[in-house]
């Protein structure tokens, strides 16, 4: 069978990421030609990439989304052409990993099977439409991957469906007029087809992203990227198990797990994709576990580059040191000779390769001496593994707090030989970890959801000048906070290789919000998945239980003051209650409806609690009222 393949393809830097001439390499095998549609720019490595493999590649400026890619994709070869020279034509698009198994499963399969077209996954009707709140959405294969074959490609209403396409604007016209249509549309002109992955074999509408585990563990081809960055708070309520699904593509596939990861590393927010990985590890603290040791390693090359301004708290930091169980160099920073010369005496009999340095000024605290002063360290390919802790007593918070937080690095970096042979065993078995730190410290500061506090745009115009395009996250980003952390050198390599300057640091006192010391805090998992490279976070059994206990607490707490648990329902409510204008300025109108919303929500709920009989009489007309306001909103926006 003769095929030609259009390929849409679209970044935001224009890098061709290596996933897909992976892909295309594979579906070569089955196809004659592959014309690559580009909605984006291009690099010249990220063509190459492309031509090497054969493919034609056709780039054109970015309207229409895909639909107008494909359609203009096939209007360079011409209509009548793909249907005289070809026996199949496929419009697949980069939003998705393959083949996570071959695709010779997949073809053979579809070949065996008599239609006009095919498709491998279909998302179920839905009424009413969700994009229109009215009318329905009909049964239909999804647009990421369709084949159609001769018969269909040498009809009239083939050729005239493409010459009658309306200009995309808007992914929901995109929708509407081509993904959720096409199906139905030819079906009702007397075309049949079929589906590789079809809904008939699984309770959800759409099963490729619901119930992804499942059809990967039915060999599903594909795997979809929006998994990785879709809203977390919708996996939630609806139980994506998206580690499940990837865990069993390791298991079970050769596909390559790094391809994936070079990708969504670039370009998804580290929060969102921590949360939809759960990349946050609970490890054994008093037992070597197999699922992290059964890796054969030789023994690591570690180092450890301690910041210790307090030289009194040397004993209590060696305390958590010696659980290294393997041998290390010792690398301490001080700010004076007078601290050099007491750590050298307590540090001189403890077995290990030791060396003491002075910083040449006392700025930037714990941030500073790493990139200046142990520059020489961070940029030699001498270490497998840095782990880097500093002096931390932090009294402008509070004895107790400052404790805890304290506490809450140290252990749940150090807890116990045990633990570090678990966390270096986590990074011996996932060569893609960069970076692993505690979790977000949240008992005692008011970091959940406001973490960036000043730092955010210091950070971003940071991100420009080292060259960093990870975007950032909105609220509280991924970091490592209170700068206490393992590495692999190479994860940190442009922040060791920047020529910082000890006046790029505030001067004592002024360790503030906002300066490069809290910056670089904020900036150095963004650097590491620029990299390429995962940050995890992890802690020790205790830690964990302490943690999610009272962060347990807080969330239920919050969740109590508004009228129902919905954590969606809550979030949006909350929004609109406090949205603003692009003045800054609060927008009234949107404020009134969000406390509106608000109080009728809680007396629908007191009405369905104390009153069910009358809101079963009421829920009729309320579902009527509200369906009618959601359709006069479509037209009046459309």
């Amino acid at each position: 069978m003769r095929r030609i393949a259009f390929y849409l393809f679209y970044d935001e830097f224009g890098e061709v990421d290596d996933y897909i001439p992976t892909k295309l390499t594979a579906l070569k095998e089955f196809v004659e030609d592959i014309v690559v549609v580009s909605n984006s720019k291009m690099t010249v490595a990220g063509r190459a990439k492309l031509e090497k493999i054969g493919a034609t590649v056709f780039c054109r400026e970015n309207v229409g989304f895909d639909v107008w890619g494909y359609k203009e994709g096939m209007e360079t070869i011409g209509y009548d052409e793909l249907a005289s020279k070809y026996d199949e034509v496929i419009l697949l698009n980069y939003t998705f990993f393959a083949p996570i198994f071959p695709f010779s499963e997949l073809f053979n399969e579809m070949d065996s099977r008599a239609c006009d077209f095919w498709g491998i996954s279909e998302h179920n009707e839905m009424v009413p439409n969700p994009f229109t709140g009215t009318g329905v959405l009909p049964r239909h294969i999804q647009s990421h991957f369709i084949a159609i074959r001769k018969k269909m490609l040498n009809s009239i209403e083939f050729k005239k469906y493409w010459q009658d396409m309306p200009m995309i604007n808007s992914y929901t016209d995109s929708v509407l007029s081509h993904e959720s249509r096409f199906t139905s549309h030819f079906q009702a002109m007397g075309f049949t087809s079929s589906v590789y992955i079809s809904n008939d074999n699984y309770p959800s509408d759409y099963p490729t992203f619901i119930d992804v585990k499942r059809t990967i563990e039915n060999r599903c081809p594909i795997l979809k990227r929006r998994l990785f960055f879709h809203d977390p708070m919708w996996l939630d309520i609806n139980c994506v198990d998206l580690r499940g699904a990837v865990e069993t593509i390791e298991k079970t596939s050769d596909y390559d797990i790094g391809l994936i990861n070079q990708n969504i590393n670039r370009t998804v927010k580290p929060r969102i994709l921590y949360t939809n990985l759960e990349q946050l590890r609970i490890l054994p603290d008093n037992y070597p576990s197999p699922e992290y040791n059964n890796v054969a390693n030789p023994e690591p090359k570690i180092a450890v580059l301690a910041h210790v301004f307090y030289s009194d708290m040397w004993e209590e930091i060696y305390s958590y040191i010696k659980n290294i169980p393997y041998k290390y160099d010792l690398y301490i920073s001080t700010s004076s000779e007078k601290d050099a010369s007491i750590l050298r005496e307590k540090t001189k009999d403890i077995g290990q390769y030791v060396e003491v340095r002075v910083v040449e000024e006392n700025r930037g605290r714990d941030m500073s001496s790493l990139f200046i002063t142990f520059k020489d360290i961070g940029t030699s390919d001498k270490y497998d593994y840095i782990c880097r802790l500093h002096s931390k007593k932090s009294p402008q918070n509070g004895f107790a707090r400052a404790d805890s937080f304290k506490k809450h690095l140290y252990e749940n970096l150090l807890g116990s030989p045990e633990y570090i042979t678990n966390v270096i065993g986590l990074m011996n078995k996932r060569n893609d970890i960069g970076i692993i730190c505690p979790p977000l410290v949240h008992i005692g500061f008011p970091t959940m959801g406001h973490a960036w506090f000043a730092n955010y745009w210091p950070t971003s115009e940071l991100c420009k000048k080292l060259g960093v395009v990870v975007p950032l996250d909105d609220d509280t980003p991924v970091a490592v906070y209170g700068t206490m952390f393992w590495f692999r050198p190479a994860a940190l390599r442009p922040l060791f290789e920047h020529n910082w300057k000890w006046t790029d640091f505030n001067a004592e006192p002024a360790h503030v919000d906002g300066s490069l010391s809290h910056v670089l805090e904020r900036i150095i998992s963004y650097v590491a998945k620029n990299e390429g490279f995962s940050v995890y976070s992890v802690m020790t059994p205790t830690q964990a239980e302490k943690n999610y206990a009272k962060l347990e607490f807080k969330h239920q707490k919050i969740m109590s003051a508004l009228p129902n648990g919905d954590v969606y329902w809550q979030y949006s409510s909350l929004l609109r209650l406090f949205t603003e204008t692009k003045s800054g300025k609060p927008d009234f109108l949107a404020v009134l409806s969000g406390c509106s919303r608000l109080l009728f929500s809680s007396f629908r709920r007191t009405v369905w609690d104390k009153y069910p009989r009358v809101a079963k009489t009421l829920y009729g007309p309320y579902r009527l009222t509200k369906k009618a306001y959601k359709l006069v909103k479509f037209k009046k926006n459309n």
